[in-house]
């Protein structure tokens, strides 16, 4: 499979018989949002040439469950391409109990298409992670033993092969208590046959500052843990100023630091499946930016007659466009980033990526990363 971008005045039937392929063939693995109007800059797949020796990794994505049809339709799309669904999330209350998901329709959909369900815990409440839950439960054992108990309870009940351990904002003194838990939680989960994983922030270095990374210890991770998952994405974000959301100049530098203390074998990168929408100019503090899918930045590209450009210094594509007197700019994914992510998977040997989050039409990613790897059932 090729990459093809858009230039003024192609038409899907003129791309087809350049690569002598049919217009139907290039729908079907790339599904753009409207074949009789493309954009210049958009990227199609042409389905020629499949590779060969793929390299055989494993695939998780995050799902933030309805407990309805939508679950459904929303991974449906993935299924095929997916070792690990990540239900997001079980929330941690300070007693140690839990508040759960509906996650019914998502589980019931993983088992059949052959998905290991992983139950994703956080300790976010109120609309953000509470470093105060998070420091009850890594420093009372007692409570911190009433929420493992409860949690082997539900994954036996469900079916979850696995737990995510999605705990951000730790103070950084309570970072060896950190991993006195995971120590804690992986003894006894292992004999039950439950694997386990942490969720990392993207850090550069041992001693990047900051609230979100000092209590998150990549080198500890990679001994207790089965794995961990990097979130390297995010950069560019709804309240802060415009750009690509996961560069991968900067993932590079997060991955240098990750294979220097961890096992790559250990080792899952971050990958977003959306973008955003800012409006212009940006002011901090301001207006936030709207988060857009792929299909829906094409579709806003083709309505106001945009041109997508591609920024070779953070291997990412974006457009600009009025509305109602304001200038906004769009940063978002396409076939051409999304492959530079997948050479760093390669080039670092990890073992796989994992997605954020399921629910933002994106079918040219999927058939691209079946196209670039072998993806492990287990």
């Amino acid at each position: 499979m090729i990459i093809h971008v858009v230039k003024a005045g192609e038409t899907l039937a003129s791309i087809a018989r350049m690569y002598r392929v049919t217009p139907a063939e290039i729908v079907q693995v790339s599904q753009p949002p409207d074949p009789n109007q493309l954009v210049p800059g958009q990227t199609l797949l042409i389905p020629i040439q499949p590779q060969t020796n793929r390299p055989t990794i494993e695939i998780n994505a995050y799902l933030e469950p309805a407990g309805t049809q939508a679950d459904i339709d929303n991974v449906s799309p993935a299924a095929s391409q997916l070792t690990y669904l990540a239900i997001f999330s079980y929330q941690v209350q300070s007693d140690g109990s839990l508040t759960r998901p509906n996650d019914d329709t998502a589980l019931s959909f993983a088992r059949r298409s052959r998905i290991a369900p992983m139950l994703a815990v956080t300790n976010f409440s109120a609309g953000k992670f509470q470093s105060d839950v998070a420091r009850t439960i890594l420093r009372n054992v007692d409570i911190q033993n009433r929420m493992i108990n409860e949690l082997f309870t539900i994954m036996s009940q469900k079916g979850y092969r696995g737990i995510n351990i999605d705990f951000e904002y730790i103070y950084p003194d309570d970072r060896e208590s950190y991993n006195q838990f995971l120590r804690n939680l992986v003894a006894k989960a292992k004999p039950r046959g439950f694997f386990v994983a942490t969720a990392l922030a993207p850090k550069r270095s041992a001693t990047q500052t900051g609230l979100l990374y000092e209590a998150h210890d990549y080198a500890a991770h990679g001994q207790i843990v089965d794995f961990a998952i990097l979130m390297t994405y995010e950069y560019g974000w709804s309240g802060g100023p415009p750009m690509a959301v996961a560069p991968p100049n900067q993932v590079r530098q997060v991955l240098q630091y990750a294979v220097s203390v961890m096992p790559r074998n250990k080792i899952m990168m971050g990958m977003p499946l959306y973008g955003y929408d800012w409006t212009l100019p940006y002011v901090k503090g301001g207006q936030w930016a709207k988060r857009v899918s792929t299909q829906q930045a094409y579709l806003l590209a083709a309505a106001h007659g945009s041109t997508i450009q591609f920024d070779s210094n953070s291997q990412s594509p974006y457009f600009h466009y009025q509305e109602a007197g304001k200038s906004h700019v769009v940063w978002f994914e396409d076939a051409r980033s999304m492959d530079a992510k997948f050479n760093l998977i390669k080039e670092f040997q990890l073992r796989g990526g994992s997605y954020w989050e399921l629910g933002s039409p994106f079918p040219q990613n999927w058939a691209l990363l079946s196209d670039r790897f072998t993806i492990k059932k287990i």
